[in-house]
């Protein structure tokens, strides 16, 4: 069976190893996905949930790639809602609740349907390598699969160990067992690791909740979708979430717990996520609140299991339940199983190149949690990014890095290589300097032209968003040129509560004052005649919105963002020698030879590299 040897080999079928094989293969790759249990591909781990605050724009990047992430995400929604729409387009965020079973199911069935993609389920217990370049991979059947590059995508299975107050035992997550001989593998080729954690709540049964009690959370009322293709479509019925908070006995009863909680007796001394705490954690570091959020999420359509969002511990189970049913709504609850903490080894970024190969093994590529980050959508941003370019390298072609100013995934990639980090990593819109042209709504004009030229979209997406541009310019350029009626948009503004205005003047004037939104402009007769016969849809309207609404704040980004470009024009050479300058700080040789930037621009992001170190550097090349 494989006497021949794969173009790529993914080890682990989570999000970054589903998204790699799916991108490797479509590319013409010729590609492996090796998994320990081929029946929870792209399992849901924690929450079942896609998308959030700037997630949501991970995954519609990852959409606008030719990636399958934002498709499953519609196909398996049982709710959908934009978050942060009260604040500026550059924030609104899409976020699904989704069906933890049928995203599974929706998974292998779109890689089940991928051409050049074939399965195996073993544990990857060694790498073969020669002359520093990995050519296959050893199971724990003793089997060597031959490959030109390999993927690890392993999630938190590396020495995973599963913490239940004073109970732990070695596992990837509740029911599966950890990843063995894998880490010590890659240390013996000169690989730092190290040790990070991260937890989940409770899943109870929804029979025993009283919702009556709870605040309820339904999805918007015109909800949208994840993929910019036509193959899935909005929701047409919704389930609800609710909200509940903890209270002072809630506090008390969980403390109690804590000499026997692996969080504060030492069991557990590796670096959980900073913005998705345990509830013991919550309340020891923030002891003056008397009350935190609970969401609670069913887990599908057609369950009664219910997430506990918000109640991720690790405190022994009988205080668990003793604390949760002393919240509103759950005073008659039943578990299905209890929370709990899970220890795994990652590997600091720091030591891949911005294609996330490997810097001292060639052909290797980490993607995921292996990397130290949290969350299915960052995974599955670097697991895509991960297969385009383990297929590049075995085609020879130049790998394929999207900058800072083109995608969240950029930002995402670039942190953790000239950053790295020491706690899971979260990407949040305040992380993205450039987030006003990094929204959610032009992921597609963004990225898609990008997929096209690498082969990873159709004729047909390509020409979807050419369309959509050229809808979108005309629509604003008739606001543009076209006057409103005087008396027509008095009346707006009166109802509205709005300054009047004295003379007339061009739409695009009007759709420029924060009051006024784009369904406003469908009151005047020529702005509904124009979008019927041209046949344009919301998105374009919103779209057209956007642009006119925030053209000050995009052409400042994109005059920033070209100046800083600049600096990525000016490459490092290779095994720059950054000792022989005097004149640069000892933290900079020291995190310069670390990370060893490609380019000037990249050399500037890194944490101690001060403004005098570039000038340094510049001088040096003679600039």
């Amino acid at each position: 069976m494989f006497d021949s040897s794969f173009d790529v080999i993914v080890v682990g079928a989570g999000h970054a190893g589903c998204e790699a094989a799916a991108a490797a293969a479509n590319l013409g790759s010729k590609t492996l996905l090796v998994t320990m249990n081929l029946q929870n591909v792209a399992q849901m781990s924690c929450n079942p949930a896609m998308g959030g605050i700037a997630k949501g724009q991970i995954v519609r990047e990852i959409d606008a790639l030719g990636g399958y992430s934002g498709i499953v995400s519609d196909r398996s929604a049982i709710q959908y809602k934009m978050l942060n729409q009260s604040k500026g387009p550059a924030m609104w965020s899409p976020r699904v609740q989704s069906d933890r079973s049928l995203f599974t199911l929706e998974w292998r069935s779109l890689l089940e349907k991928t051409p050049n993609l074939d399965f195996y389920q073993d544990m990857i217990v060694d790498l073969i390598v020669d002359n520093d370049q990995v050519i296959g991979v050893v199971t724990s059947l003793g089997l060597k699969i031959y490959g030109k590059t390999v993927v690890l995508t392993n999630g938190t299975f590396l020495n995973g160990l599963i913490h239940i107050g004073e109970k732990n035992f070695g596992g990837g997550r509740a029911g599966e067992k950890a990843s063995t001989g894998l880490t010590a593998a890659l240390q013996e080729l000169g690989f730092t690791a190290g040790r990070m954690k991260t937890g989940t709540p409770p899943r109870v049964d929804g029979r025993s909740l009283d919702f009556s009690k709870m605040e309820e959370q339904p999805g918007d009322s015109k909800p949208s979708k994840f993929s910019f293709k036509e193959l899935t479509k909005p929701l047409e019925k919704q389930r609800s979430c609710y909200i509940t908070h903890t209270n002072e006995e809630v506090h008390n009863l969980l403390r109690t717990g804590f000499d026997r909680s692996p969080m504060f007796n030492g069991s557990i001394q590796s670096t959980g996520p900073r913005y998705c705490p345990s509830i013991e954690d919550k309340i020891n570091r923030f002891s003056d609140k008397l009350q935190h959020q609970i969401f609670v999420e069913p887990e599908g359509w057609d369950t009664v299991e219910v997430y506990v969002n918000g109640f991720s511990t690790s405190l022994p189970d009988d205080i668990q339940y003793k604390a949760l049913k002393q919240v509103r709504g759950f005073e008659q609850v039943k578990f299905f199983r209890p929370g709990y903490a899970i220890e795994y080894d990652y590997f600091p970024p720091t030591q891949l190149l911005h294609s996330l190969e490997t810097k001292n093994t060639q052909n290797l590529f980490f993607a995921g949690q292996i990397n130290g980050t949290t969350g299915y959508e960052e995974a599955g941003a670097q697991g895509i990014m991960a297969g385009i370019n383990a297929h590049l390298k075995c085609q020879d072609k130049t790998p394929f890095v999207l900058g800072r100013e083109e995608a969240y995934i950029g930002v995402l990639i670039d942190d953790l290589i000239l950053k790295g980090t020491e706690e899971p990593y979260r990407m949040f819109t305040s992380r993205a300097e450039y987030r006003t042209l990094l929204r959610q709504d032009n992921a597609d004009q963004r990225l898609t032209p990008k997929a096209y030229e690498l082969g990873l979209a159709s004729e047909e997406r390509i020409r979807a968003v050419e369309k959509k541009e050229e809808l979108s310019n005309a629509l604003i350029s008739f606001l543009k040129k076209t006057s409103y009626g005087l008396e027509e948009a008095n009346h707006l503004l009166h109802d509205k509560e709005d300054v009047a205005v004295k003379q007339t003047d061009k739409f695009a004037k009007l759709l420029s004052r924060p009051n006024i939104k784009r369904q406003d402009l469908l009151r005047f007769q020529n702005v509904a005649a124009f979008l019927e016969e041209k046949n344009m849809d919301d998105v374009i309207l919103e779209q057209a919105e956007i642009e006119i609404k925030y053209a000050g704040y995009i052409e400042k980004e994109k005059r920033t963002a070209d100046k800083l470009k600049r600096l990525e024009n000016i490459k490092i050479p290779r095994a720059f020698d950054y000792d022989r300058l005097a004149s640069l700080s000892h933290e900079a040789k020291e995190k310069l030879n670390k990370i060893q930037p490609t380019t000037l621009a990249q050399a500037s992001r890194i944490s101690g590299i001060n403004p005098s170190d570039i000038s340094v550097l510049l001088v040096s090349m003679g600039r």
